[in-house]
């Protein structure tokens, strides 16, 4: 555990230190893209979407129509940006849709 501060941390900051100190923004990350992807896609997609995986940097997400995915497969490069614009940095670089 970290030594005690007596200078005063904001809540934010106490959370982004604590994030760093034990190592855990990769599983921020794929809470955030798994966030960012229901917002982005809206309830047509999300309805036929079974999970969203982030292993490294490639997001893997499992679908229920083969229509929906072949759909989904002609956009990916737009998919990958619009994704990382809405996490405000660089996660995804490669999308998989199974």
């Amino acid at each position: 555990m970290a030594k005690r501060q007596n200078e005063h941390l904001s809540l934010a900051d106490a959370l982004k230190e604590f994030i760093v100190e034990n190592k855990l923004q990769k599983g921020m990350n794929k809470v955030d893209v798994r966030n960012a992807w229901t917002s982005l896609m809206g309830n047509g997609v999300n309805n036929y979407t079974t999970s969203v995986d982030l292993i490294n940097d490639t997001l893997y997400v499992s679908l229920s129509s083969s229509v929906l995915r072949q759909e989904l497969s002609l956009g990916k490069s737009k998919i990958i940006a619009m994704l990382n614009e809405e996490l405000g940095k660089e996660i995804v670089k490669k999308l998989v849709l199974r």
